[in-house]
């Protein structure tokens, strides 16, 4: 198995220490295809690289998964991938390659290649990514949906460091005052701006009411 580390991003002054550990695992993928059911075996390699509170996750494929029956054109091939997250965080992070810089020939493996995605984690700990559902979309429609047969282990295990954790609670009550009262903003209270609104509905009926009341009626012949 290829292992590989990436380094964690840290304030001034801590030591960097590994932040992640890729694994290439083989993934048993089972497509449906316009031409029927297919299967193939892929090594898959999941990394991240840190940007701020972000990552850039990346998703490498070594081997097609699926055949065309057709020759596909330059650039009307896009892959996309799921990838289900795991440990301290739950859902799924969406990665999407480029189109196919150049022809595929009809009956031959359809590379995959790269395909990358943005990950923000919510909070500090260990995440998992594991590899999900695969969709290559060509010729405009989803021409092949693969999902892993093999419950495959996850390819990469981050550590999330580094973030600022809150409590949850509102900055309004950051904000008070001594005593616990709210610094005012100069505009009206609650009770002024309803009745102000109240008043206002009012006057609005009772001018509708005048004018109703007040058109001139139609001339007699």
């Amino acid at each position: 198995m290829l292992t590989a580390a990436v380094a964690v991003w840290a304030p001034a002054g801590l030591v960097a220490a590994p932040a992640a550990h890729a694994e290439v695992v083989d993934v048993e993928y089972a497509c449906e295809t316009e031409i029927g059911d297919r299967s193939a075996v892929s090594p898959v390699d999941i990394t991240a690289e840190r940007k701020g509170d972000a990552y850039t996750i990346t998703m490498t494929f070594d081997k097609g998964v699926s055949d065309s029956p057709v020759e596909l054109p330059k650039g009307v091939m896009t892959p996309r991938a799921e990838l289900v997250l795991g440990g301290d965080d739950r859902g799924a992070v969406q990665v999407k390659g480029t189109p196919n810089p150049a022809a595929v020939p009809a009956f031959t493996p359809v590379r995959i290649g790269t395909l990358t995605g943005t990950y923000t984690p919510k909070r500090n700990g260990t995440v998992t990514f594991t590899a999900g559902v695969l969709t290559v979309h060509a010729l405009g429609m989803d021409a092949a949906v693969c999902g892993p047969a093999n419950k495959p282990g996850p390819s990469l295990t981050l550590t999330v460091t580094g973030l600022r954790e809150t409590d949850g609670e509102e900055d309004a009550v950051e904000a008070a005052l001594p005593g616990g009262e709210l610094p005012k903003t100069g505009g009206l209270s609650t009770t002024t701006a309803l009745a102000t609104l109240g008043g206002t509905v009012l006057l609005g009926g009772t001018g509708a009411l005048l004018w109703l009341t007040r058109r001139p009626r139609p001339a007699r012949p």
